[in-house]
């Protein structure tokens, strides 16, 4: 099962709940697809070791 849970706020690519795993990252109140929200966990660890 496949259901749309919204929209990545960086790329604007549809973001799924799949089988019950959700395909994405909520952070900050906000909702990114895997990769975007890589990279934003990325920026923000190199950020706080700054």
């Amino acid at each position: 099962m496949r259901e749309l849970i919204g929209e990545c706020v960086s790329c604007g690519k549809y973001v799924y709940c799949e089988n019950g795993f959700f395909n994405g990252v909520h952070e900050g109140g906000k909702l990114y697809c895997t990769r975007c929200g890589h990279d934003v966990k990325e920026q923000e660890d190199r950020e706080n070791d700054s």
